[in-house]
């Protein structure tokens, strides 16, 4: 019978690049600035890791498609490296390749990192891949953001608010992530913004506006892990950050089969926060999370996650949200360090991110942003559309071992 891995790997180094257009960085750099500060962090050295694992989503042109554009950019000691892809959640999924591995015993140090230089696409928004001609014929106009907004008319439809409550919502979603975006040093938006000029902003697909899109970014971010017995060979003390369970979910083509899902959640993230939860040994979700970074790709998705993380009930997502439950001196503070709307989401780091900023919340080092005291954190990421999907969701907090 499986056991899970809660509390058999903990993290003793994290780095995360500044955000944004950079321009004058090439990947390489953004690898090896994320790791260096991974590295100090962890007060090892690189011939210490035994394995690594790659996330690259979508910017193959930079890179290529293996493990060696991180092993060569680090100078790794010649040890087995993985390239992982699972579209949105590929650097979650780096992460838990890493952390499998420590609890396997497979390796007593294991490295995860993702990257991605999005701004050298070209593209406004995500960039477009040839995804071969079947698809094609099924999907050949669908986005990002087209996609996303269907969530809010079937969500409307579902429980029988207006359209323009919603939009108050929303507005109120993307509110918070500029104000928290504007206490990270690290983040790529930083300027605060008016529910007036957020409701006013030209539309990009209704119902969402300007604000309600995360931008495009460049960046990365890194990981080293092991067990709580190796971490306290090192001489590691105090507060260790562990892994209490990651799980993954993704769709199995049922949304798109027959109509018992009406649109209005995203199935795979009720399934992965289930299994989580259970794993980690939490039974009430918004009594004992302290925070959580979600995959807020739109203003839109995060209020539909809150639902599907039992964090509010069926129908009352926007009532909590206008009622500042998930600010950042809320009940549960959801994206304390601006989201994927303000910090940023190159593809591949976005999931280490999230995870970067849980950890940097649990040992007291998050500066302005800092909340009181955290024990245990959520990270939500999701890639795909609402209806062809893949979500993973995990949770960290302080070693109980």
């Amino acid at each position: 019978m499986a056991s899970g891995i809660k509390d058999k790997v903990v993290i003793i180094g994290m780095g995360c690049t500044q955000f944004g257009e950079r321009w004058e960085a090439s990947a390489d750099d953004l690898m090896v600035e994320a790791f260096a500060e991974g590295l100090d962090d962890a007060g090892i050295n690189r011939d210490q890791i035994e394995a690594a694992w790659f996330g690259l989503s979508v910017d193959e042109q930079n890179l290529g498609k293996s493990a060696l554009s991180l092993s060569e950019a680090l100078r790794l000691p010649n040890i087995p490296a993985t390239r992982v892809e699972n579209m949105c959640a590929t650097g979650t999924e780096a992460l838990r390749g890493a952390v499998y591995a420590v609890a396997a015993g497979a390796a007593d140090v294991a490295l995860a990192l993702g990257v991605e230089k999005l701004k050298d696409t070209g593209y406004g928004g995500l960039p477009e891949r040839n995804k071969g001609t079947f698809d094609d014929l099924w999907f050949p106009s669908a986005t990002a953001p087209g996609s996303f907004a269907q969530f809010a008319s079937a969500y409307v439809a579902r429980h029988g608010i207006s359209m323009e409550e919603l939009k108050q919502a929303m507005a109120h979603v993307s509110w918070k992530s500029h104000e928290n975006g504007a206490l990270n040093k690290k983040a790529h938006l930083r300027s605060r913004v008016d529910i007036d000029k957020i409701l006013k902003a030209p539309m990009i697909s209704y119902p969402l506006g300007l604000f309600d899109c995360c931008g495009v970014s460049d960046g990365a971010a890194c990981a080293i892990v092991t067990t709580p017995e190796k971490a306290a060979e090192l001489g590691k003390t105090g507060k260790l950050v562990s892994v209490k369970s990651m799980q993954l979910a993704l769709s199995n083509g049922s949304e798109l089969s027959h109509d018992s899902w009406d649109g209005s959640y995203a199935l795979t993230t009720r399934i992965a926060a289930e299994r989580a939860y259970r794993e980690a040994g939490v039974t009430n979700s918004e009594k004992d999370l302290d925070l959580i970074e979600v995959h807020d790709c739109f203003s839109i998705t995060e209020l539909v996650t809150m639902e599907d993380l039992g964090l509010s009930a069926p129908g009352h997502a926007p009532q909590d949200v206008l009622a500042g439950k998930f600010d950042r001196d809320g009940q549960v503070p959801c994206n304390v360090d601006g989201g994927l709307k303000c910090f940023g989401h190159p593809i591949g780091a976005t999931g280490l991110r999230m995870a970067y900023e849980i950890y940097q919340q649990l040992q007291g080092r998050a500066g302005e942003r800092q909340l009181d005291n955290p024990s245990l954190g959520l990270t939500h990421n999701l890639g795909g559309f609402p209806n062809k999907n893949i979500c993973s969701v995990s949770l960290f907090g302080h070693y109980s071992g």
